[in-house]
């Protein structure tokens, strides 16, 4: 099984599902120079946001702690421990803030 992104309209394979531990994050670097993190959380559905922490610059979020709250899964910043819901991207901790959330899909591999 694949995970892939969609970027401008495309799907773009990111890579197995197999590499990604429940829990925890995984970064990927896009055709455009920019990094995903990459999620599948513990019940194993996948998510994806920009990896980029907008408080500090850093290339970070996948490395951050997953939970919940009211039923919403997020990432928070391993940094400064902001919030990023993984659904739509929204920082949880600051209104005016948020990271891309990508469309993500898992498809079977196609034997070449």
């Amino acid at each position: 099984m694949t995970l892939q992104l969609e970027l401008a309209g495309t799907w773009f394979p990111v890579c197995e599902l197999s590499r990604l531990t429940p829990g925890r994050g995984l970064a990927a670097l896009l055709p455009d120079g920019r990094q995903a993190a990459v999620f599948l959380d513990r019940s194993g559905r996948p998510y994806a946001i920009d990896n980029r922490d907008p408080f500090t610059g850093a290339q970070v979020l996948s490395r951050g702690l997953l939970g919940s709250v009211s039923g919403r899964p997020f990432v928070a910043s391993p940094l400064l421990k902001q919030r990023f819901d993984l659904e739509t991207g929204r920082c949880l901790d600051d209104d005016e803030v948020s990271v891309r959330a990508y469309p993500i899909r898992c498809t079977e591999r196609v034997a070449a």
